[in-house]
This record gives structure tokens, C-alpha cells and sequence, in this order.
């Protein structure tokens, strides 16, 4: 987007915006291209201290099976940045491509991972009930999938629907749904799409709800719907409120609208690196921020814990972690309870926590593909090699 105007063929365009290479220079300047709501920062926000290791030659197995190092993965898998915490310090701090510690980076589906937080705070203030019927709230949903399924199974992926998402194959079904997003242009001819009229076409599907994961990212933009219609708040309000600025965020995030308004939960936050790797600090510390409890720890504990194991191996996501729980909106790697999770969004954006080594690991990325899982698998092995060498 260099020049006054720029070349027609390096023009970022809503056409464009999620391919390669235009994604590098749109995944920071999303505000640019699409109609935005703030998150707000609060007025304290106590410095990141740092405690700075050299974890460049750190080493694990790369993409072709031979060793790689985190600098060399860094450049081979579109890295536009990567923080990586200890104990709440800083060891190592990266840009690339444009991006810095002061500018937004859109975090895709960890969006997902920060409503499923932000469910736990308004839980416990019983601003919602996990367990009440979605049209208790939403009575727009009759007729749709989630006429009989509960604010839980919207939390969990485990909503019954025919509808499927394939991000590098896209069906019908999700092209509808961008459009609706306004994060694809309007089709000709096609009567102008908003997500409040797309959500109640989502159809039921044949088993019942709870039964399998099923990831399907309409579910969080209808809980995004449900929480402002049940506190009478803006999405974005919410955020800042409750987990934004209680945490420490240092600077102002932002999310997408649609083409009336609606905010965009499932995929549209765009925040700086070292907010959300204080965001993922948090969930560490069991909800702990900024010298106060800003989610309760019950739920961070009801996340790590409760996950069903059966619904992952019964659903659509084994290909990409084998052995795995989901539970509102974060991946449990492994048995319940053990020591990694995490919150991941297409092209390459992570938060990845290990307790058990005071780790986390935040990363932005512009990788071509939206699922890369070769890429992702690589980075598993190499931030499991980081958290090993800090914590030995």
C-alpha cells in the first residue's frame, strides 16, 4: 500500500485483504478496511518488566522433518511478531513485517478465547446463566439450530448444526456468513447481508446438542448478540469493562462491525502483541490481573477441567489436535488438566499457556493459508522447546 494512490495490483482490498501477500500489510491496518468498535484500555497499566534469554537457537523438529531453530521458524512461517513471557517477564520480544509493539494486529478466532473469558465474569455477576435455553435471550433464534441448544453448548462448539466451516475450502454456507460480516464484498444482485438476519438461518442438524465438537463460528457472534442483549451493553463495552481494562491493557484494541453495527466476536479483535500476551497472562494466574481477580478463578479452573474428551473424538477437529478438549472458547491440549492451553485463529495468530512452566507464548502471523497444520504442529514442538529450556 506504498504510493499516492498505490499500483492497482498492490491495492489491499476487502477482495484481497485475507490473501497473500496483501494479509501482511491488511492484519495490522484492519481498521482501515473495515468499520470498527474500540476496546478501551483503563487508566492503569502497570510495564511489562523484562528478563531478557536468548531463545533464538532454541531447537526442535521443523516442517520437513529436519531441526529448525525459533529464529529460523520465525521467517519460514510469515511471523509478523512473537513475545514470549516467564513468570510475568518478559524473555523475548520480536517484530517483523511492518508490525511493533505499538500497532494492532487482528487475532482472528482467539477473539473466540476472549469471550469465553469474558462469559465467566458476566456468569458470576448472573448477567447470564451458561445452562438457560439461547431464546431465552434471543427469541429471534426459533426456527434455528439454537432454539433448543443452551448458552453451553454455544461455549463449548457442541451446538448441532448442518452447517460446516472449511476455511480453505469454503462452502456456501461460510461465504454467506463473510458476507454477512462485511468482511467480503457484497455479492451483485444479493439483498444487502447483515449478521442479525444471517444467524436464525442456521439449520439444525441431525444429532443432538452436546454430542460432538462442532466448530462452527457463528456460535460465538450469536453469544456476542446474547451478552449485549442481556446487559444492555455494546459488545465492545463489555470487553473494555470487564477484561480490558481491569486487566492492565496498556493500549486501545479494537473489534469489527458488520454492516449495521453488529460486533464481530467470532474473529474480528485486533489488539498489540503485548496485550494479549498480558491477556493470556492473566488466564495463567487464574484469571489474576493488574493486582485483582478479573475473571473468577472458578471458571478458568471450569476451563482447564471440564472439557468433554468424548465430544472432541466424536467431532471435526482430531485432524488438527489428536488428543484435546474444548471448553468456552480454549483448547485443553491433552488429558483434563493438563498443563497446555491455548486460544489459536486462522493464518497463524496463538496464545499459548504451560503452567507448569509459567509460559506464555504470543504470536501474530500472515501465514497464506487460514489452516496451515503442518505450520501449527511445528509451532506446538517449538513452543514446547521454549517452555522446556525457560523452565530448566
Amino acid at each position: 500500500m506504498s504510493g499516492f494512490p498505490p499500483a492497482p495490483d498492490r491495492q489491499v482490498t476487502l477482495a484481497n485483504w485475507r490473501k497473500n501477500p496483501f494479509g501482511r500489510w491488511a492484519f495490522r491496518n484492519v481498521r482501515q478496511l473495515l468499520p470498527t468498535a474500540p476496546i478501551k484500555p483503563g487508566t492503569a497499566s502497570p510495564p511489562l518488566r523484562e528478563d531478557l534469554r536468548d531463545i533464538e537457537i532454541i531447537s526442535f523438529e521443523g516442517l520437513d522433518g529436519r531441526e529448525t531453530t525459533v529464529r529460523d521458524a520465525r521467517l519460514a512461517s510469515f511471523t509478523d511478531g512473537m513475545l514470549v513471557l516467564r513468570g510475568g517477564r518478559i524473555v523475548s520480544e520480536w517484530y517483523h513485517n511492518g508490525l511493533d509493539a505499538e500497532t494492532s494486529h487482528i487475532c482472528f478466532s482467539v477473539s473466540k478465547s476472549i469471550l469465553g473469558t469474558l462469559a465467566g465474569v458476566l456468569t458470576e455477576r448472573e448477567i447470564i446463566d451458561p445452562d438457560a435455553l439461547v431464546i431465552d435471550y434471543l427469541p429471534e433464534m426459533k426456527g434455528s439450530a439454537y432454539e433448543t441448544a443452551k448458552v453451553r453448548h454455544l461455549l463449548d462448539m457442541t451446538v448441532s448444526t448442518s452447517y460446516h466451516e472449511e476455511f480453505n475450502n469454503p462452502s456456501q454456507d461460510l461465504l454467506r456468513y463473510r458476507a454477512a460480516t462485511g468482511w467480503d464484498p457484497q455479492q451483485q444482485g444479493m439483498p444487502s447481508p447483515d449478521l442479525r438476519k444471517f444467524l436464525p438461518t442456521i439449520p439444525l442438524g441431525s444429532d443432538p446438542h452436546g454430542a460432538k465438537v462442532n466448530y462452527v463460528t457463528p456460535n460465538t457472534d450469536t453469544l456476542g448478540w446474547l451478552f449485549e442483549r442481556a446487559s444492555g451493553r455494546p459488545y465492545a463495552q463489555l470487553v473494555s469493562e470487564f477484561v480490558w481494562a481491569p486487566m492492565g491493557a496498556e493500549a486501545e484494541a479494537n473489534m469489527t462491525l458488520d454492516p449495521f453495527g453488529m460486533a464481530r466476536p467470532g474473529g474480528g479483535i485486533s489488539a498489540t502483541l503485548r496485550d494479549l500476551a498480558r491477556f493470556g497472562e492473566m488466564m495463567r494466574r487464574r484469571g489474576f490481573a493488574n493486582g485483582r481477580q478479573v475473571v473468577p478463578g472458578w471458571w478458568v479452573d471450569d476451563i482447564r477441567r471440564n472439557g468433554s474428551v468424548e465430544a472432541w473424538k466424536q467431532g471435526c477437529m482430531t485432524d488438527a489436535f489428536p488428543v484435546a478438549q474444548y471448553r468456552s472458547k480454549w483448547y485443553n491440549l491433552g488429558a483434563p488438566g493438563s498443563a497446555i492451553f491455548f486460544g489459536v485463529g486462522i493464518h497463524g495468530q496463538w496464545i499459548y499457556i504451560d503452567e507448569r512452566a509459567e509460559t506464555v507464548i504470543a504470536r501474530f502471523s500472515s501465514q497464506p493459508d487460514p489452516m496451515d497444520l503442518p505450520l501449527d504442529h511445528m509451532w506446538l514442538r517449538g513452543y514446547d522447546a521454549i517452555a522446556r529450556r525457560l523452565s530448566s
